[in-house]
């Protein structure tokens, strides 16, 4: 089981590899030495980065600078840290806000939280090192943004998750370089 905590982080971005209308996304986080990459879908980063923005707007209006205005962060354009390989795919993200320290905090987990079987620390009266936990060995990344880093993420996000594919002006579809097979014209290739 890996548990990656970021508090904080020092870079928290969303990015991709691949050409529009066949790209991979990712979520990375580094701190230092430190770098984790997983993939994700682009449906979670435009829903993540809608969720920060209105989480922001209603807990911190005033902190959640825009990144490249005065006082607040640079935009970030950098691409991903290379080389990487993908840690794993995220299945479930959660979003929180930690009223104490006033920070968001992202989770990325491989599995369903809530679909943990509850784990008997000796089943059998074995000594700790000889459990087997494989059964619940699963992997999470827990990152905590200041409304700044969280409003730039969510920036950064909905320009990549823009960058695609345009969508086709009669049924909203991604159009192919080559066009596509409109569901509006009949199948006819518009």
């Amino acid at each position: 089981m890996t548990f990656q905590d970021f508090d904080p982080v020092t870079r928290f971005v969303a990015g991709t590899v691949g050409p529009a209308g066949n790209r991979t996304f990712y979520l990375q986080a580094t701190d230092g030495r430190r770098v984790v990459t997983v993939a994700v879908e682009k449906q979670q980063v435009s829903i993540l980065a809608d969720r920060i923005n209105d989480v922001l707007d209603q807990l911190a209006p005033a902190a959640a600078i825009e990144p490249g205005t005065p006082g607040g962060p640079p935009e970030d354009t950098e691409p991903l840290e290379t080389p990487f390989e993908e840690d794993w795919r995220v299945q479930t993200l959660s979003l929180a806000w930690d009223e104490e320290q006033q920070r968001l905090v992202i989770e990325c987990h491989d599995h369903d939280p809530d679909d943990l079987p509850a784990a008997d620390p000796d089943p059998q009266g074995t000594a700790p090192e000889e459990v087997d936990i494989s059964p619940f060995a699963r992997n999470s990344l827990r990152v905590s943004l200041d409304p700044a880093q969280a409003r730039a993420f969510a920036r950064r996000s909905m320009t990549i998750v823009r960058a695609g594919r345009p969508p086709c002006p009669f049924c909203g579809g991604p159009l192919d370089p080559t066009g596509h097979i409109c569901p509006r014209a009949n199948g006819y290739r518009r």
